[in-house]
């Protein structure tokens, strides 16, 4: 058997289906749509969620919850994280926390969260931090800077 010689098994090709080609196709005039009506129609039909004119689903469920169009999202960073990637010294701004793989997509303001420990001295420059991060790397002899986005 070779790639020249290969057959798809019998019965699962069908021909394609030709319509609107004459009366002898079988499939001529109104080409196997019918005569009138909604699916007769160019663009006719109902879509995929019509339920027959009864009130659809989307409306007999109740409303739920608020999105507050003024949210603002942070991408997180915990102090384990700058400990594992980064070396003693470190200027640690959003740019860097990028490259390292910490942020990623648009997100646009980082905070920097507590969780794990440090025990080198980093300079961190990110949008917020959270109490106890602060705490660990000021401890450690570094310093966190607030930036404004």
């Amino acid at each position: 058997m070779t790639l020249s010689n290969l057959k798809p098994f019998a019965g699962s090709k069908h021909r394609e289906k030709r319509v609107g080609r004459g009366p002898g196709s079988g499939h001529g005039k109104t080409s196997c749509r019918g005569q009138k009506g909604q699916r007769s129609r160019s663009g006719g039909g109902v879509p995929p969620w019509f339920e027959g004119g009864q009130m659809p689903l989307i409306r007999r469920l109740p409303k739920r919850g608020f999105k507050n169009p003024f949210r603002v999202e942070y991408a997180v960073v915990n102090v384990r994280d700058l400990a594992r990637r980064f070396s003693a010294g470190a200027v640690i701004d959003v740019e860097a926390l990028r490259q390292a793989g910490l942020v990623k997509g648009r997100a646009v303001r980082v905070k920097l969260l507590g969780d794990g420990e440090i025990d080198f001295a980093v300079t961190v420059r990110v949008h917020a931090a959270s109490k106890s991060a602060r705490e660990k790397i000021e401890r450690a002899g570094g310093s966190v800077e607030i930036v404004e986005a």
